[in-house]
């Protein structure tokens, strides 16, 4: 089953779109896709029948997305807690992701045509090393691609996310790259996996249960929740359709408050600045007072240098983390 199903919605489903689209619109919708072991138990079939069918509706809910404008979509596809279940559902797991992997990568004119980007969010080393080299594939593939983005978390929880990030912003300060003042919360969302994203709008999970399970809890602080009892293979187009407009009632509200960060962030980070100003003009000017214009200029020349070199450590991630995604194809293309 191709990973981006070709195919308009029908009439019904066009009207109720175009209603949906005069409203605010999630553009960065987020799936936990729970329910497939429910799905096979309640069909009777094995668990990896439920997995595979929650693969396809995985692509359904795609096209659905794109019919609706939505066009950056993240799906919780494997927790690193889902290493505890049984020997034999992980190895079926893994092998299945290989199978849709190599699907996908040989759909390149159809991902082209459409500029969708793949990329896998989560700890690549956890994973057998045949499926990493084959994740690294889809990802170089259509790393250029910039129409529509599928962010899919592998090997993932948010707290290991969480963690990797410090320790990135500490191997930062170590390397002298950037500073320990430089350290912020706004600098730790751009050392997460989800770097290249803006945050969900909407969070989605289906089953009936009402928690994360450790997915994107640092870029949800801000989102619209909604929780639905469907099981996730019998998810359908009306479904979505409720969840938005579950964030349509709610858009106020979260944009009020995203706000109130956004400028909450802005006077921190001012903070920060003018106090590590003060104590360099402490420094060199041997307790000589100075005045409010020398003052505002310091400021504004260490604020450009400090954006400088975060950026700088920025780059140097970004460039080790393609390095790992090149080594990788080099890997599969020797073998």
């Amino acid at each position: 089953m191709s990973w981006i199903r070709e195919g308009e919605l029908n009439l019904i489903e066009r009207i109720s779109a175009n209603i949906l689209k005069a409203g605010p619109m999630p553009k960065h919708v987020a799936f936990i896709m729970d329910g497939n072991r429910r799905y096979a138990r309640k069909r009777h079939v094995e668990r990896q029948e439920g997995h595979s069918q929650g693969f396809e509706k995985l692509a359904e809910t795609l096209r659905w997305c794109l019919n609706l404008d939505i066009h950056e979509v993240t799906v919780y596809a494997f927790s690193i807690e889902n290493f505890k279940r049984s020997k034999e559902e992980v190895d079926g797991l893994m092998e299945l992701a290989k199978q849709k992997f190599v699907r996908l990568l040989e759909e390149k004119e159809n991902l082209e045509k459409h500029g969708v980007c793949i990329r896998v969010l989560g700890d690549m080393s956890l994973l057998p090393l045949d499926l990493q080299e084959i994740i690294a594939q889809a990802v170089v593939a259509t790393r250029a691609h910039n129409k529509c983005f599928l962010n899919v978390c592998f090997a993932y929880t948010s707290r290991h996310e969480i963690a990797n990030a410090v320790k990135e912003m500490a191997w930062g300060v170590q390397q002298g790259l950037i500073k320990s003042s430089d350290v912020s919360d706004e600098l730790l969302s751009q050392c997460l996996y989800s770097r290249n994203s803006p945050n969900p709008d909407l969070l989605i999970r289906t089953s009936g249960e009402v928690r994360l399970s450790d997915f994107l809890l640092w870029q949800t602080s801000y989102s619209c929740l909604v929780f639905q009892s469907v099981l996730w293979p019998e998810y359908s187009f009306w479904n979505l359709c409720e969840a938005i407009l579950q964030y349509q009632l709610s858009y106020r509200s979260l944009e009020k408050a995203r706000g109130l960060h956004r400028e909450s962030q802005s006077r921190q980070q001012l903070e920060a600045d003018c106090l590590c100003v003060t104590e360099l003009l402490q420094h060199r000017g041997n307790g000589k007072p100075v005045d409010a214009q020398g003052r505002q200029e310091a400021l504004r020349k260490y604020t450009a240098s400090r954006e400088e070199r975060v950026q700088d450590f920025l780059n140097v991630l970004q460039s080790k983390r393609d390095l790992f995604y090149t080594n990788l194809c080099s890997q599969a293309a020797v073998a």
